[in-house]
């Protein structure tokens, strides 16, 4: 591990260097190009100069130790660098896993309602109401691409773009069934009823980062459905998409012009496209040997949210939260965090 920290220390030196030259910045996008690497591993270096000077403390201290009159200090100090250093190696370990490449990209969310009927369109409202608030707390940008509401305000099905660093990142585990125990506003009798949602996240792909051949793509346009300005009905402007070789469909019709519904359209498609992939190929893989915090295939129930007893229970970690009003108004880093752990204390384990 020494060697290849040493090694991206020089490489960091070296960006430093080049940095410093006024030459450099001779060239806008070379510059930008430096920032960027140097931005990725300013925290890996930082905290791999952190651990060599606790290991320095130690050593010094150590044999400081031998003198009697420096002897309590050197001791309190030599404590303190074995205290240290056992957490800067794991932070040193976690830091040099393989980051996942699409972390720093936008999200497509969707939501569909599973079991309970009207209840379930109700919870998947909720859902996206939810990840909204969260969105807004960390004042990244909200758009609904499509959405099928009912009539009495609950969704059959949304897809929405959530535009922020890094909140794929964020959002990743947030894949599966979600189950809701509560008492819905549909039920005189006051009975508590179970229903279900489903959550797919995916990284919004660029139409460049996945091979879409014009002729496989079938476009239909029709015109937008449900609440809007006077566009709505007027003209065809609503897009639909289908990949003929798998039979994937996608829509969007928020926009007001045709060419910006494409446009959404062929991002979400390329997205639904690279999970496909990413599924075949890590298939094999988590048939071995399942994450900690789960696949994100959809027909796991991953969390529950249980009115009666307020409390959300995420079941592939065994956390439990007795707050969960807050939840449902968009506080879910207690729980990212924790699923983000979870993940890299399995991925270090897979490391060994």
């Amino acid at each position: 591990m020494l060697d290849k920290l040493n090694a991206i220390e020089a490489k960091y030196s070296q960006i430093e260097a080049r940095l410093a030259a006024p030459e450099t910045y001779e060239d806008p996008a070379l510059v930008a190009k430096l920032n960027k690497e140097q931005s990725e591993l300013q925290t890996l270096v930082e905290t791999f100069r952190t651990y060599r000077a606790t290991l320095e403390q130690r050593d010094q201290a150590q044999e400081l130790m031998g003198d009697p009159e420096m002897k309590e200090l050197a001791q309190e100090e030599y404590k303190q660098a074995l205290e240290q250093i056992p957490r800067l190696e794991r932070e040193l370990q976690i830091l040099l896993l393989p980051k996942d490449p699409n972390d720093h990209k936008n999200v497509i969310v969707e939501i569909r309602a599973g079991v309970g009927g009207e209840e379930a369109a109700l919870f998947a409202h909720s859902l996206y109401r939810m990840y909204s608030m969260y969105a807004e707390g960390r004042r990244w940008k909200t758009e609904v691409d499509s959405v099928s509401e009912t009539e009495l305000g609950g969704i059959k099905e949304i897809s929405f773009t959530i535009e922020g660093d890094g909140a794929f990142s964020r959002l990743k585990f947030e894949s599966g069934v979600h189950r809701v125990q509560r008492v819905p506003e549909t039920e005189s009798g006051g009975r508590v009823h179970t229903s279900t949602a489903t959550v797919a996240v995916l990284p919004e792909m660029e139409t460049a980062d996945v091979q879409l051949n014009p002729a496989d793509i079938e476009m239909q346009v029709f015109r937008s459905s449900g609440a809007g300005g006077q566009h709505v009905n007027k003209t065809s402007s609503a897009v639909r998409l289908i990949h003929k070789p798998t039979g994937t469909v996608v829509e969007c019709q928020q926009e007001r012009s045709q060419f910006q519904n494409r446009d959404k359209a062929m991002r979400l498609l390329a997205s639904r496209l690279y999970e496909a992939e990413q599924e075949k190929i890590s298939s094999e893989y988590t048939a071995q040997r399942r994450s900690q915090v789960g696949s994100g295939m959809r027909n796991e129930r991953i969390r529950t949210y249980n009115f009666p007893q307020g409390r959300v229970t995420d079941h592939r970690i065994g956390l439990t939260l007795y707050k969960i009003d807050s939840v449902m108004d968009g506080d879910l880093d207690e729980i990212l965090d924790a699923l983000a752990a979870a993940d890299q204390a399995e991925k270090l384990k897979g490391s060994d």
